[in-house]
């Protein structure tokens, strides 16, 4: 019988999952529960500005320390780091990668799956990680309860996280998290990712925006920071 709640968290580029869910991930282990990310990429040819602001840099160095980045702020969310190396800029999702990626959501048997939104017109790579984790997922699945010749997994619930322009993207959020108490173990994740430092005060105000707006959804004035998420699947409730 399973204990710990299962976080499986699909990341196009090796840090995307840092600024968009850092906070979630962390609270997720924080209390007690299990996190694996999964990178589909290293995010070495469009997501490592600041390397290859250096003379002579190679993809292989980039790819290097992008691990080297990512695997640290796994490590200071309490979270598993699984590199699946794909490539970006273009971002293709082979039929085995997509095997690859059901059988990682078997293994894991998540009971939460957070995922790039559906639309993103500024990033070509973000729609096509999340059409394939969505894909995987129903893979994983299999035809809903129904007997398969292979092992499936209960129906996890899954949640699209913010997009960096998400007005742009057709993101509605209707759940926020407050991740005010581990904003800190947040902030040592992103500060892991120095490829991309300029996205680490974007992210802290966008948290800080969220929390502001959360107050009508009742949260008190002492939650500073709050990430948003839309929900992808439907939610089972039972009505007295």
């Amino acid at each position: 019988m399973k204990t710990q709640r299962s976080m499986v968290i699909i990341s196009a580029h090796a840090a995307d999952f840092v600024w968009r869910a850092g906070g979630a991930i962390g609270l997720h282990t924080l209390n007690g529960g299990k996190a694996t990310v999964v990178s589909l990429s290293y995010g070495e040819n469009g997501e490592s500005g600041d390397l290859w602001r250096k003379p002579g840099q190679t993809i292989e160095t980039v790819k290097s320390h992008r691990h080297a980045e990512s695997l640290a702020a796994s490590n200071a969310l309490g979270a598993e780091f699984i590199p699946l190396d794909l490539g970006d800029y273009p971002l293709e999702v082979s039929g085995e990668s997509l095997r690859e990626i059901a059988s990682i959501y078997v293994e894991k048997e998540p009971d939460v799956i957070l995922i790039h939104a559906a639309e993103d017109p500024f990033n070509p790579d973000h729609p096509v990680a999340s059409f394939a984790a969505q894909k995987a997922r129903l893979l994983a699945m299999g035809a809903g309860g129904v007997p398969a010749s292979f092992k499936t997994i209960p129906p996890p619930e899954m949640y699209a996280f913010e997009p960096h322009q998400p007005d742009l993207c057709s993101f509605k959020p209707d759940t926020f998290v407050d991740v005010t108490n581990v904003w800190k173990i947040k902030t040592q994740a992103m500060l892991a990712m120095a490829a991309q430092s300029y996205l680490q005060d974007h992210y802290t105000r966008r948290a800080e925006q969220r929390a502001f707006q959360s107050r009508y959804a009742g949260f008190d004035k002492d939650t500073r920071y709050v990430e948003a998420f839309q929900r992808m699947t439907p939610e089972k409730k039972r009505f007295l």
